[in-house]
């Protein structure tokens, strides 16, 4: 591989490490808040790809002045940072609420650690 390449394209690398870190801690840790934060690279990874991929050196962004109309070649596709708001906007709310389920699993078991919640609920199923 070419090291000029992976200059090239460092912010597509910088996201694949991300998402390898969070996926890392997602599938490794027993914490649920440190899951938590697993997840949460992984999305930062997934929008840091999406927006690097529809970023166009050298274009502007899609706002049309009347008065000096460009062509449609001259601007980038808004898409992919509507794809990124969206996303960031979902993961806001789905991070809230593992968060708030987390808090209800505390005041329940009193612990974080996934496997003593399994065993302490399988406990109380007998």
């Amino acid at each position: 591989m070419n090291l000029s390449m992976l200059w090239e394209n460092r912010p597509q690398a910088a996201a694949v490490i991300l998402f390898g870190i969070g996926l890392a801690t997602l599938l490794l840790n027993q914490n649920l808040i440190r899951k938590i934060i697993g997840f949460s690279f992984m999305d930062s990874a997934v929008f840091l790809f999406l927006a690097s991929e529809g970023y166009i050196a050298g274009r502007a962004a899609p706002i049309q002045n009347p008065a000096s109309p460009l062509p449609a070649s001259a601007f980038v596709n808004p898409i992919p940072a509507g794809l990124v708001l969206t996303g960031i906007v979902v993961s806001v709310s789905v991070t809230a609420l593992m968060l708030a389920l987390t808090v209800r699993l505390w005041q329940r078991y009193h612990t974080l650690n996934l496997d003593e919640i399994i065993r302490l609920a399988r406990r109380e199923e007998e």
